[in-house]
């Protein structure tokens, strides 16, 4: 457990995010799926990384890592998997779980990916549909439409696949990564309304980059070409928008000033964008090409559509806290699928610490008051630690449970924490 303590005064700092999560383990495939030798730099290092990390180095795809400078080489095989039978574990890396899924069925031989108990209660069928609608054998163990998933690789055959829209992203960025090896080129249908956007925008830019084009039809239908074929590269990520989020949200919380370095006006990230909701709840908001800077302000409370960032929900609770007035957030219905039910979570925990919320099947809504002194469970949820965490820096008595946690995504952040919180102007 790890008590937080309030500060004394306003945060100002510069700092530098972690690299993204979602950049590191898009370009991991695309780099594995190449010919020849990439280097990731200003890459994560984090659980979710290097899950997917050993995971390639099991299918005979050597990845070298190298934390000291954050980049892994990798050795790419031209969309080879060496491999005949693997056994993959991820954890609850979600990403690793559904890229690897897609990866998998371009091998020849039988593999089987797993994770955590958690995991296991994440849905993966919609994918799994749209794999098998493309030529491939993938299914749940259980056949309860979520991992453990087996893998009969026989190569993809591609064609046209329709796949749902509504739960998440994440299974059109697996398909879309495979598609290019795929025998026939890949047509994959949108039914109903895609979510989180954003992110299959930073998958197609960074194919892109690899040297592999994705026809988007207005987020209705998407076309890849079969026999395009990524080319090694260096490669660097940029700042991670979703760790930037809780350093935007201490200059909003303690009235000070905050810039976050690697990350500005050009990102595809989602999670960029909650700067405009900070600028929307009375903070002053500047943006640079590759920085972004945040500066309290009086706060209020926000009606909100989250669907482009779900993953800074948690950092907004914090924040709504000390607001005037209510906070409600809507269209986050796929927060339920995340590491644990967010949505749940999120209020258990405010309603724990004395501060009225409302939980909605899409969202919640809050209204601010003092927070009580309270042990903040995390459920295994690094954004549930990092996120009420903040809530301590003007509320005593507030308790993080199992902060470890947070190695998910951002191993150092509690001490990265208290450095802030120890002084003023500082770069960390």
């Amino acid at each position: 457990m790890i008590e937080i303590k309030p500060v004394k005064g306003p945060i100002n700092a510069t700092v530098t995010a972690p690299g993204s999560k979602s950049y590191t383990n898009r370009a991991l495939i695309t780099a594995a799926l190449a010919s020849g030798e990439s280097v990731i730099t200003n890459a994560l290092f984090s659980d979710d990384t290097r899950y997917m990390a050993s995971s390639l180095n099991t299918l005979g795809i050597p990845t070298e890592e190298k934390p000291d400078s954050n980049s892994f080489i990798i050795q790419g095989k031209g969309g080879d998997i060496p491999a005949r039978q693997a056994n993959l574990f991820v954890g609850n890396a979600g990403t690793a779980m559904r890229f690897l899924t897609a990866l998998l069925t371009l091998g020849h031989g039988v593999y089987e990916i797993d994770g955590i108990e958690r995991m296991r209660e994440r849905p993966i069928q919609d994918l799994l549909d749209g794999l098998k609608q493309l030529g491939a054998a993938a299914t749940s163990r259980y056949n309860n439409g979520c991992p453990p998933v087996t893998v009969q690789g026989k190569g993809l055959s591609g064609g046209t696949a329709v796949v749902k829209g509504d739960l998440s992203s994440q299974y059109f960025s697996a398909l879309f990564m495979a598609a290019p090896y795929a025998r026939n080129d890949v047509v994959l249908k949108v039914k109903g309304d895609l979510v989180s956007r954003r992110y299959v925008d930073m998958t197609i830019d960074l194919m892109s980059r690899f040297g592999v084009t994705v026809e988007n039809n207005g987020y209705e239908t998407f076309f890849i070409k079969s026999g395009q074929r990524y080319r090694p590269m260096r490669y660097e990520v940029e700042a991670d928008a979703s760790a930037a989020s809780y350093f935007f949200a201490m200059a909003a919380i303690t009235g000070g000033k905050v810039r976050v370095a690697g990350i500005g006006s050009d990102s595809l990230q989602g999670d960029v964008h909650f700067v405009d909701v900070l600028k929307a709840m009375g903070c002053k908001v500047t943006l640079g090409a590759d920085w972004t800077e945040v500066e309290g302000g009086a706060l209020r409370g926000v009606d909100v559509d989250m669907g482009e960032m779900p993953d800074v929900v948690q950092t907004l609770a914090a924040v709504a806290v000390f607001a005037q007035g209510k906070t409600r957030v809507r269209n986050v219905k796929n927060m339920r699928i995340k590491e644990t039910d967010r949505i749940t979570a999120v209020v258990n925990e405010l309603r724990r610490m004395g501060v009225s919320a409302v939980e909605f099947e899409d969202g919640l809504e809050i209204e601010p008051s003092p927070p009580q002194p309270a042990n903040i469970e995390t459920y295994d949820d690094h954004r549930m630690a990092m996120s009420f965490a903040l809530v301590g820096l003007r509320a005593p008595g507030i308790v993080i449970k199992h902060p470890e946690c947070v190695s998910k995504t951002f191993p150092d952040y509690f001490q990265r924490l208290e450095l802030l919180c120890s002084s003023s102007n500082l770069q960390v």
